[in-house]
């Protein structure tokens, strides 16, 4: 039997990675998640900068906020990973995808056979995390610009039921063209700056410290919503509620 899945960690920057919601990090909800005080051997996270080119100083940051979740067994997974690469990233139980160009990340992912293992861990029950366009592969769809005024789709994980913009408030100018490329029935998340989202096994969508955009692709046009933070911050309890409208 396989274990409970995971909330998705879908981000619009790193500086969620280093909040603290009250005298707590935001991050310290993945000790729960992944019983990293308890757990023998260790808890083994992996970050995969494949949409930023591998930059060394962001597998720092995430080392950093690693160790505020009481995690310290890291690996950064190259864009040309070994056999000890694929192992670890195949053991791992926490997985972050690195902002940076989402189809530069999206066609490495799928040309080292990494695409498959991903899904993989989501549901075999690793946590999995996105920064910008790393948040955009979690999604049914992303997209890149051929062009000033055009946005090109592709289709990525498909582990959140929606596609995905980050920081580009407030017009939201990518991710409408994306929506109105994708036509009647798609849905779009927003995530501004310095805000996040946590999409529950349930399918419960939570906004993290700042409110998200809501897009549906409704009767030949775009409806838009705000969804609003809870008042209560999510400390990695798991969540029984009724799915979200999303669903």
């Amino acid at each position: 039997m396989r274990p409970p899945l995971k909330p998705l960690f879908l981000l619009a920057d790193s500086s969620l990675l280093f909040w603290r919601s009250g005298d707590r990090p935001f991050l310290d909800c993945l000790r729960v998640l992944t019983g990293a005080d308890l757990a023998v051997p260790p808890i083994q996270a992996a970050y995969l900068g494949a949409s930023n080119g591998d930059v060394p100083a962001f597998f720092e940051l995430f080392t950093a906020a690693m160790e505020l979740a009481g995690i310290s067994h890291c690996r950064m997974i190259p864009s040309r990973p070994t056999a000890e690469d694929r192992a670890w990233l195949a053991g791992a139980h926490v997985i972050l995808l690195a902002g940076g160009d989402p189809l530069l990340g999206w066609e490495t992912f799928r040309e080292n056979g990494l695409e498959t293992v991903l899904r993989e861990r989501y549901f075999d029950g690793a946590v999995l995390m996105g920064i910008s366009a790393g948040a955009m592969q979690l999604g049914v769809q992303a997209w890149s610009e051929p062009e000033p005024g055009a946005a090109a789709l592709f289709s990525v994980l498909g582990l959140a039921p929606f596609i995905v913009g980050a920081h580009e408030q407030p017009d939201w100018t990518g991710l409408k063209r994306a929506m109105n490329g994708a036509g009647p029935g798609s849905r779009g998340i927003g995530i501004p700056a310095g805000g996040g989202a946590l999409l529950h096994p349930d399918q419960t969508l939570e906004p993290v410290r700042h409110p998200l955009v809501e897009l549906l692709h409704e009767e030949g046009r775009l409806r838009e919503a705000l969804l609003y933070p809870p008042r209560e911050p999510y400390r990695g309890e798991v969540r029984l509620g009724p799915p979200s409208l999303l669903q």
